[in-house]
């Protein structure tokens, strides 16, 4: 997602004249739509230390990153999705993508434990101080704060965490399968680009 600018220009009787905002291309704002884990890891610890949510924020950037959730997907997570006995989340896809139960780990039990200690009456994992799900507008609006404050070195918006979490996991040799499943790809040529990118392809072309 490019930044919006503003389009001004001057009428033919002298006025400025302000035109609706021109969204820049990606290239333009930065050299790619990725974040490193590297990157995940600062935004999660510089999130936690800003304003008054910054547990439920950095919660929200790790399980984004973790599960390759999309913006939409995030704000919908329910209570209900969360088993903490089996340890298990069920992700549900938007954009005609498959299901799938993913594992949670140890960090991300303890984050969720926490936030709902915090938020008890709400249905909602992500939620505002009145209990309803967040926007997605306030999601962008935390994400981008936190790639600010962590000094990624360009403008963060939420798609880049699950593209992070696709590049992580093709980074590590695991199989695009699995990887596709993961995601909740369709299509495996969706889950082609992350292989694409991935360093470990081209390891041994080079042996001094």
């Amino acid at each position: 997602m490019g930044d919006l600018i503003d389009l001004t220009r001057t009428s033919k009787s002298g006025k400025l004249v302000t035109g609706p905002p021109l969204r820049r291309k990606n290239a333009e704002v930065r050299s790619r739509e990725y974040l490193t884990s590297a990157e995940v890891d600062r935004m999660i610890g510089a999130a936690r230390k800003v304003g008054r949510y910054g547990h439920r924020d950095s919660t929200l950037i790790l399980l984004a990153y973790r599960h390759a959730l999309r913006v939409s997907e995030l704000v919908s997570l329910r209570r209900d999705q969360v088993d903490f006995k089996e340890g298990t989340l069920h992700v549900n896809r938007l954009k005609n993508g498959v299901p799938s139960v993913h594992p949670i780990r140890g960090p991300e039990q303890r984050a969720l434990r926490r936030l709902f200690r915090e938020y008890p009456d709400s249905p909602y994992i992500f939620c505002s101080e009145r209990g309803g799900p967040l926007t997605a507008s306030t999601v962008r609006k935390v994400i981008a704060r936190a790639g600010e404050e962590a000094e990624v070195g360009f403008p963060t918006h939420p798609h880049m965490l699950r593209h992070a979490c696709g590049y992580f996991l093709a980074s590590r040799g695991e199989d695009t399968r699995a990887i596709q499943g993961y995601m909740g790809h369709r299509n495996i040529q969706h889950t082609c680009r992350y292989t694409e990118l991935a360093p470990n392809r081209f390891k041994n072309f080079w042996r001094d």
